[in-house]
Order: structure tokens, then sequence, then C-alpha cells
């Protein structure tokens, strides 16, 4: 049976409209960032043919990687590729995008990296937060990072505490305790590319979707690019509002027991803890 041309396939579409996206918004200077989603093997079949490798490619961040990926073994991936810049995935996704499968020492390529690339150096990383998410919830798929530019800033000027920043976050937009009720987590300053990162944020990756490397950027994962997309959104967008006011007198703000109204009318299983509750 003839296979679809892979360009019409939804999960192309997705990475075309989300890199454009990210690089719009100023997330995604150069080749920073990148997209990792996990796609349905039959679905990937009606536009490849699965049995064709065009290479295999050694796993590796800035260095061979070293840690347990058999979980992830046979899975595919569509992944943003390493040094490409998100600017350009819309117009020539062949090249800056791949279809991979996991074997034990690295990967499979089953289309893209056209002109010879290969995934992006942090890719390791992605790998062992997809694992880690998948240990919390079976549905999870998508794993984005980016540089969004307030939450950045913010880095520089508030405390790198999980429940302080998140509550600042939480007190921003009404919406935000609705929408990451988890909280954020956070690292220190790490070096990026490396497994020691990849497994500080997989082990983050556990209790939060999304995790702030501090003075360098931000990871979040879902079940679909909507939702990874979407928190990382909304924890810029309440990290604008803090830069923009942060230097101001504070004359009003969301108090605790109507963050507490917010998650309980749309039944979120929020952070308790990360609350300021008197008595």
């Amino acid at each position: 049976m003839r296979k679809k041309n892979i360009l019409n396939a939804p999960f192309v579409a997705e990475m075309k409209k989300t890199a454009a996206n990210m690089y719009r918004l100023g997330w995604d200077e150069r080749n920073g960032g990148n997209i990792s989603y996990m796609l349905d093997e039959k679905a990937v079949g009606e536009y490849l043919d699965l049995k064709k490798v065009l290479r295999v490619i050694p796993l590796m961040g800035v260095n061979a990687a070293n840690f347990d990926i058999a979980p992830l073994i046979g899975k595919i991936f569509i992944v943003t590729g390493t040094g490409k810049y998100f600017k350009n995935v819309e117009d020539d996704p062949a090249v800056n995008l791949g279809v991979v499968r996991i074997v034990k020492d690295g990967v499979e390529l089953l289309w893209g990296f056209a002109d010879g690339g290969r995934p992006t150096s942090e890719l390791p990383t992605h790998l062992m937060s997809h694992m880690a998410r998948l240990g919390v919830d079976t549905l999870n798929r998508v794993v984005i990072h980016s540089h969004p530019t307030h939450t950045l800033a913010m880095n520089y000027v508030h405390e790198l505490d999980e429940k302080k920043f998140t509550h600042t976050l939480w007190e921003m937009c009404t919406e935000c305790i609705a929408v990451f009720p988890d909280g954020v987590g956070i690292l220190p300053w790490m070096l990026c590319g490396t497994d020691s990162i990849g497994k500080a944020t997989a082990e983050k990756m556990k209790e939060f979707r999304l995790v702030v490397w501090a003075m360098h950027g931000i990871y979040g994962a879902g079940r679909t690019m909507d939702e990874a997309f979407g928190l990382i959104e909304t924890v810029e967008k309440a990290a604008q509002i803090y830069m923009l006011t942060a230097h101001l007198p504070r004359i009003n703000t969301i108090k605790d027991e109507q963050m507490i109204e917010l998650a309980e009318l749309f039944k979120c299983d929020y952070r308790a803890d990360f609350l300021d509750l008197k008595g």
C-alpha cells in the first residue's frame, strides 16, 4: 500500500506550528530550545516504511550518553535537530526535524535530518524526562525545552525556591493555580547537554510537569503539544506580569484563600504546601 506524504502528517504539522510559535514569541533564539514528541507507531506507519532505516545515530548529548534507555526501546519520536533554528522548521521540516526509533545504543532514523544532521543534543535529557513522566502519567507524550524571556529574567531577581517561585507565579494570574496546580520545579545552574542535568531534570519530572533550569530556561511536559506548550506559555505570562510589577508597590494580590477557591472550583490537585496559609 502506498504511503501518505509525511509532510502532510498531523504530527509534522504540530511540530512546525509549535516551533514557529516559539520562535515568534522569542522563546527560542538561534538554535536554542528543542521538542520531542512520542508518536503512535500505527499512525507513523501510514506515512513511513517502518522497516526502512536510513541510518543509526549514537545517542549522545554533548558527550556520549550513559543511562538506561530500555523502557523506551522501540518507541518512535519526532524531534528537533541539533544546531537547527526553530525559524527554519516550518519551511524545511525534512532538514530540521527527524523521526527516530529508540534502539539499545542510539536511535534509528526513519525520516528527516536530510542534510546529515542528528537529534538535539538534549535528546538524552528529553528521554529521561519522558521516562519519568510516563512513570507518573502513562499518557504523557511531549517534552518541550525553551528559553522564555520573562521566566528567565525572573530567575535573576526572585529567590529560586520552588515554593516561593510557584507561589509568586500563582499570584500573578487567576488561571495559574488551575493550569499548573502541581507547581514549578527548579534546578540550580548546571552544565547543559550532560547526563547529570538530564537525570536531575527527570527526578524533578516525577513531581512536576514544569522544571526551570536556573539562568537557562524551562522544561515542560504534557499529554499533548497544546498542554506542554500551554504550561510554559502560562508560566511565561505570569513571569512577565511579575517583571512588570516587581519594582512597584504591591497594592492588590490574589490571596491564598482565593487560590484555594479556584483550585477547588476546577477540581485541581494543587500543592497545598506551596501556599502560605496562616493558622
